[in-house]
């Protein structure tokens, strides 16, 4: 791949992933308490529940988790507005590198595929995707570690909270530097989330571009260019189906991720979520990543999009 290809890539996908992240932060603060074992929830809105997470007992809530509005309400009362941003800082600083890496690997992996397989085929979709996942979740997790870490961290209002560097700093300290790759085991679970967000993405831009020619002179578009609206649309609905059927790895994750955790792995911690409080909690805080991830992608993508085409004219 040409070296100016390769830097438009990088930037298309740093932009749409910043743009994406900003807007959607209080989700994804809220996504993240819904997702572990509680710790953070019950200083919150569960003083009634029984949890011993980091002694090994048995988590059995008492009663049902809060919905997304009762616990963002719940973090607003009880720590202020600035916790529904915390690890935004983080978050910046990694998702612009993350989906920047993301694409320009996908790119570059789709264009060398597509020497070896049949062009544009939904298996060189796949295997691009997967090498685009892992590599990207490889060099960026211990950004989103912190990340996690600072989300969970539940302060009453007006008490300090810890920033990215201290934070990284105590797990240094803690548990060295294979700490800052707990749950990268459900990262790469979480490739095949990826896998089948792209392969249904592609399908359904294929068929925008097959549709074109149908349109009315008066709503077609200019030759090579892309419908803004159109692929927003096809990311929203592909991203849909592919969180909704990988969800449990972003649960997993999360609690591996979790401080001074009782998770070791991502057999033993699916395991032991669906024992212990049941199948369903594996889909705690999905109503949160729809409302999170949904529109997070489809700016994400559109603005990719839209950056390289607007790039490829000049």
């Amino acid at each position: 791949m040409p070296y100016r290809s390769t830097l438009l890539h990088l930037l298309a996908g740093g932009c749409g992933g910043t743009a994406g992240a900003i807007l959607t932060c209080p989700l994804e603060v809220v996504k993240t308490r819904l997702q572990s074992s509680s710790l953070a929830l019950r200083p919150l809105c569960l003083p009634e529940m029984q949890l011993q997470g980091l002694n090994g007992g048995f988590v059995r809530p008492a009663s049902p988790s809060p919905g997304v509005l009762q616990l963002m309400r719940a973090i607003l009362e009880k720590e202020g507005i600035r916790s529904l941003f915390r690890g935004l800082g983080p978050n910046l600083v990694g998702v612009a590198p993350s989906r920047a890496i993301y694409f320009a690997a996908y790119a570059g992996a789709k264009e060398r595929l597509n020497v070896v397989f049949r062009p544009e085929s939904k298996k060189v979709h796949v295997l691009s995707a997967v090498c685009a996942g892992v590599t990207s979740a490889t060099l960026t997790n211990p950004i989103w570690l912190v990340k996690t870490r600072m989300q969970l961290e539940a302060r009453a209002r007006g008490e300090k909270h810890s920033n990215a560097l201290q934070c990284a700093i105590r797990v240094y300290r803690t548990e060295g530097l294979r700490g800052f790759y707990r749950g990268i085991s459900a990262s790469y679970a979480g490739v095949s989330e990826t896998v089948i967000h792209f392969v249904i993405y592609e399908a359904l831009k294929q068929q925008l571009r097959e549709q074109q020619p149908f349109l009315p002179t008066a709503f077609a578009l200019a030759p090579n260019s892309h419908d803004f609206f159109g692929l927003m649309a096809a990311a929203a609905i592909s991203k849909t189906c592919a969180s909704c059927i990988a969800y449990p790895h972003e649960v997993v994750r999360t609690r591996l991720r979790e401080e001074g955790s009782r998770y070791r792995s991502f057999l033993q911690t699916l395991r032991l979520v669906a024992q212990e409080e049941g199948p369903l909690a594996l889909y705690r805080g999905l109503l949160a990543q729809m409302m999170r991830q949904i529109p997070n992608t489809a700016i994400m993508m559109a603005t990719y999009e839209l950056i390289i085409h607007l790039a490829t004219k000049l």
